[in-house]
Protein backbone atom coordinates (compact mmCIF):
# COMPACT_ATOMS: atom_id res chain seq x y z
CA UNK A 1 0.00 0.00 0.00
CA UNK A 2 2.88 2.27 0.99
CA UNK A 3 6.71 2.31 0.25
CA UNK A 4 9.45 3.77 2.27
CA UNK A 5 12.40 4.88 0.80
CA UNK A 6 15.64 3.64 2.81
CA UNK A 7 16.55 7.13 3.49
CA UNK A 8 12.74 7.50 5.68
CA UNK A 9 13.62 4.45 6.96
CA UNK A 10 16.62 5.11 8.14
CA UNK A 11 15.13 8.52 10.13
CA UNK A 12 12.44 6.22 11.46
CA UNK A 13 15.32 4.23 12.93
CA UNK A 14 17.16 7.16 14.35
CA UNK A 15 14.35 8.84 16.31
CA UNK A 16 12.56 5.06 16.93
CA UNK A 17 15.20 4.92 20.00
CA UNK A 18 13.35 7.55 21.80
CA UNK A 19 10.30 5.54 20.93
CA UNK A 20 10.67 2.07 22.37
CA UNK A 21 7.84 -0.15 21.33
CA UNK A 22 6.34 2.05 19.72
CA UNK A 23 4.87 2.21 16.17
CA UNK A 24 4.77 4.47 13.58
CA UNK A 25 1.14 6.13 12.33
CA UNK A 26 0.54 7.85 9.49
CA UNK A 27 -2.39 9.79 8.63
CA UNK A 28 -4.26 12.72 6.79
CA UNK A 29 -6.26 15.44 8.17
CA UNK A 30 -8.59 18.29 6.65
CA UNK A 31 -6.85 21.83 6.51
CA UNK A 32 -3.02 23.11 5.47
CA UNK A 33 -2.97 25.07 2.44
CA UNK A 34 -4.90 23.37 -0.77
CA UNK A 35 -7.30 20.29 1.67
CA UNK A 36 -5.42 18.01 3.63
CA UNK A 37 -2.26 17.27 5.33
CA UNK A 38 -0.10 14.82 6.33
CA UNK A 39 0.16 13.21 9.55
CA UNK A 40 3.13 11.86 11.87
CA UNK A 41 3.99 10.57 15.13
CA UNK A 42 4.73 7.70 16.83
CA UNK A 43 1.83 6.02 18.68
CA UNK A 44 1.97 3.22 21.49
CA UNK A 45 -1.00 1.72 20.92
CA UNK A 46 -2.99 0.63 17.69
CA UNK A 47 -6.73 0.47 16.95
CA UNK A 48 -8.59 -2.72 16.20
CA UNK A 49 -8.89 -1.53 12.48
CA UNK A 50 -5.63 -0.37 11.80
CA UNK A 51 -4.17 -1.73 8.64
CA UNK A 52 -0.04 -2.21 10.04
CA UNK A 53 2.75 -2.61 7.41
CA UNK A 54 5.75 -4.18 7.97
CA UNK A 55 8.95 -1.37 6.40
CA UNK A 56 12.14 -3.27 7.28
CA UNK A 57 11.40 -3.40 11.23
CA UNK A 58 9.31 -0.10 11.23
CA UNK A 59 5.65 -0.60 11.61
CA UNK A 60 3.49 1.55 10.28
CA UNK A 61 -0.37 1.88 11.35
CA UNK A 62 -2.82 3.21 9.05
CA UNK A 63 -6.69 3.98 10.21
CA UNK A 64 -9.17 2.49 7.85
CA UNK A 65 -10.65 5.64 6.85
CA UNK A 66 -6.85 7.16 6.11
CA UNK A 67 -6.57 4.40 3.71
CA UNK A 68 -7.71 5.60 0.26
CA UNK A 69 -5.90 8.73 0.81
CA UNK A 70 -2.38 7.21 1.10
CA UNK A 71 -3.02 4.83 -1.26
CA UNK A 72 0.51 4.36 -3.75
CA UNK A 73 1.90 6.89 -1.29
CA UNK A 74 5.81 6.83 -1.41
CA UNK A 75 7.60 8.73 1.77
CA UNK A 76 11.09 9.93 1.59
CA UNK A 77 13.72 12.03 3.33
CA UNK A 78 16.35 14.25 2.52
CA UNK A 79 18.06 16.66 3.85
CA UNK A 80 19.19 20.26 2.39
CA UNK A 81 21.13 23.74 3.88
CA UNK A 82 17.20 24.40 5.34
CA UNK A 83 17.55 21.13 7.32
CA UNK A 84 15.76 17.46 7.16
CA UNK A 85 11.88 16.53 6.19
CA UNK A 86 9.80 14.04 4.78
CA UNK A 87 8.63 14.41 1.01
CA UNK A 88 5.13 12.80 -0.20
CA UNK A 89 5.00 11.36 -3.30
CA UNK A 90 0.93 10.59 -3.48
CA UNK A 91 -0.78 9.62 -7.14
CA UNK A 92 -3.74 10.09 -5.59
CA UNK A 93 -3.03 14.20 -5.60
CA UNK A 94 -4.20 16.22 -7.50
CA UNK A 95 -2.92 19.38 -6.29
CA UNK A 96 0.29 20.06 -3.48
CA UNK A 97 1.37 23.02 -1.77
CA UNK A 98 4.59 24.69 -2.03
CA UNK A 99 5.47 22.71 1.45
CA UNK A 100 4.84 19.48 -0.24
CA UNK A 101 2.78 18.63 3.17
CA UNK A 102 -0.41 19.45 1.67
CA UNK A 103 -2.69 18.32 -0.94
CA UNK A 104 -6.18 17.58 -2.65
CA UNK A 105 -7.78 14.81 -4.27
CA UNK A 106 -9.84 14.48 -7.50
CA UNK A 107 -13.30 14.67 -6.87
CA UNK A 108 -13.99 11.49 -8.53
CA UNK A 109 -11.01 9.71 -6.40
CA UNK A 110 -12.20 6.85 -4.10
CA UNK A 111 -11.32 8.74 -1.77
CA UNK A 112 -13.37 11.90 -2.44
CA UNK A 113 -14.06 13.24 1.05
CA UNK A 114 -17.74 12.74 -0.01
CA UNK A 115 -16.95 9.04 -0.84
CA UNK A 116 -15.00 8.39 2.45
CA UNK A 117 -15.99 10.92 5.45
CA UNK A 118 -12.52 11.81 6.77
CA UNK A 119 -12.64 13.11 10.32
CA UNK A 120 -9.21 15.37 11.91
CA UNK A 121 -7.15 13.69 14.43
CA UNK A 122 -6.10 16.17 16.38
CA UNK A 123 -3.61 13.90 18.78
CA UNK A 124 -1.54 13.39 15.88
CA UNK A 125 0.94 16.16 14.90
CA UNK A 126 2.89 16.60 11.80
CA UNK A 127 6.54 16.52 13.43
CA UNK A 128 8.46 13.15 14.89
CA UNK A 129 10.31 14.55 17.50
Amino acid sequence: MIQLSPAAIAEFQRTQSKHPGALFRLGVATGGCVEFYYTLAWDEAMTLNDQIINCQGIQVAIAPQHQPYLKGLTLDYTEDLMGGGFRFHNPNAVNCCECGNSFAISPSSPADPNYLPLRSRRHLVKVIG
